[in-house]
């Protein structure tokens, strides 16, 4: 069963919800129950594959809600996401979308995308099954340009070039032919700083621009494409270093060993099976009763989001894409609007609904503290680049931390967003003196802190502004 799973190119092997959890908590602080809650439906999709052929098109998608001010880690459990599943994973913003029929990108080009990042995929992966043998064929290419062939007439300004690399090859005396001894020092290195002149497509072709009929959405088609092999493929001459011709003659034969059908069969298959959408923001096209008239970005964006998550086939340049299995996981703060703003069909494709907790100052002393990409890590490393040794004591953790949970009950809630403004005024001065500072270790304590940000949260017009 592995090896058919294998050969559609859907997921063998994917990490545990346990095992996901785990890698989520070395970034995010937190939300345990939305990271489960994405866990479990990424698993998900693999369990769906290990199931009879005739069950597995009955099994849809359970599609997920995370609902939670800004600033809690809805983006960041999605950004995570994305590396660690082992699928298509697209993040975008539902307020990117029009109605179609008007202006603006209509929901279907989301799936456009997906696909589009797909056959990206596949053709990475074939890439490099055919790496060390378009390497060989690259290798033996830039040698037929560095050794002319006698019936060959080169040019005055290669000749010159050439001869004197052969006068290089011709020095060393322990190898048999001229072409090994190049092949040799090609390999070394030291032809690293000679010159080639190479034959390259133009990369700069025609491109006409045509609507498509959803929703009128621009979209771009290269002439090339469209007339096959009418138009000769324009070439130009470029004198490169001998590393750049090895990487542009590389790629040209790694092209022409790719077969571009099995990959776009391929992309196709785990875009319909194994795609993921991250739809950031849904509760900005939430109805509002306050509305009046055809309301185009908000509940028309509904009504053609509804069929898509629903299961539609849609048009792309590589062929039809069922969007049937596709998982959606929407986000947004719903602080103005709430779920039952969105329409009743709409609300019923998300069955799993999870709401992320607003932020403590003990959750803001641990994210500056124990993630993988830590601020205070990121600081202390930016630092280190000019030699400084920046040194936070415990006491100055806890009082950023307060500071930054203070300024967000009483302005604006921005959750963890508001630590790098807190962080940045902190270290203001010690980033712009760093070059000329005699001193190479630096600690900040809690007096520090206080003296520095102490001022602008009392006045609380100062802290709207800068802070």
């Amino acid at each position: 069963m592995e090896k058919d799973v294998a050969e559609k190119g859907q997921l063998v092997e994917v990490l545990t919800p346990r095992e996901i959890v785990s890698e989520l908590d070395k970034y995010i602080i937190g939300q345990d129950q939305a990271k489960r809650s994405v866990a479990i439906a990424l698993r998900n999709r693999w369990r769906r594959q290990q199931v009879s052929p005739e069950l597995r098109d009955e099994i849809a998608p359970k599609n997920i809600i995370m609902m939670g001010p800004t600033g809690v880690g809805k983006t960041e459990i999605a950004r995570r996401l994305a590396r660690l599943a082992n699928s298509p994973f697209l993040k975008i913003e539902a307020t990117k979308f029009t109605e179609v029929g008007y202006v603006g990108r209509d929901v279907e080009s989301m799936v456009r995308d997906l696909t589009e990042l797909a056959v990206s995929m596949a053709k990475k992966e074939e890439q490099e099954i055919v790496k060390s043998k378009a390497r060989e064929l690259a290798e033996e290419r830039l040698l037929d340009i560095l050794l002319p062939k006698k019936s060959q007439e080169v040019q005055e300004e290669e000749e010159g070039e050439k001869e004197r690399i052969l006068e290089v090859v011709k020095s060393d005396k322990t190898e048999t032919t001229t072409r090994e001894k190049l092949r040799r020092m090609l390999r070394n290195g030291k032809l690293d700083k000679r010159y080639v002149e190479l034959e390259v497509a133009n990369s700069t072709m025609p491109m006409v621009e045509i609507f498509s009929s959803a929703g009128l959405e621009e979209m771009e088609f290269n002439v090339k494409e469209i007339f096959g092999n009418i138009l000769p493929t324009k070439k130009k001459k470029r004198r490169v270093k001998i590393p750049e011709a090895m990487e542009i003659i590389f790629q040209e034969e790694s092209q022409r060993l790719i077969d571009m059908d099995k990959v776009i069969e391929k992309a196709v298959t785990i875009t319909e099976q194994n795609g993921i959408i991250f739809l950031d923001e849904l509760d900005k096209v939430a109805g509002s009763e306050f509305s009046h008239g055809p309301d185009v970005s908000r509940e028309g964006v509904q009504r053609d989001l509804l069929p898509i998550v629903e299961g539609s086939t849609i048009a792309t340049k590589y062929g039809m894409v069922k969007s049937d299995h596709i998982l959606f996981i929407a986000a947004g703060a719903f602080n103005v609007s709430k779920p039952s703003d969105l329409l009743p069909e709409l609300q019923g494709r998300f069955p799993i609904r999870v709401e992320l907790d607003s932020l403590s100052m003990e959750d803001f002393i641990r994210i500056l503290l124990e993630p993988k990409n830590a601020l205070i890590t990121q600081y202390k490393a930016l630092l280190a680049t000019e030699g400084i040794d920046l040194i936070f004591e415990e006491s100055a953790v806890t009082e950023i931390a307060g500071m930054a949970s203070s300024v967000n009950e009483r302005t604006e809630n921005i959750g963890a967003r508001r630590l790098h403004t807190v962080m940045e005024k902190l270290v203001d001065e010690i980033s712009f003196d760093a070059p000329d500072m005699a001193a190479k270790s630096v600690t900040i304590n809690k007096d520090y802190v206080t003296d520095k940000l102490a001022d602008i949260l009392e006045d609380e017009n100062l802290s709207r502004y800068i802070l």
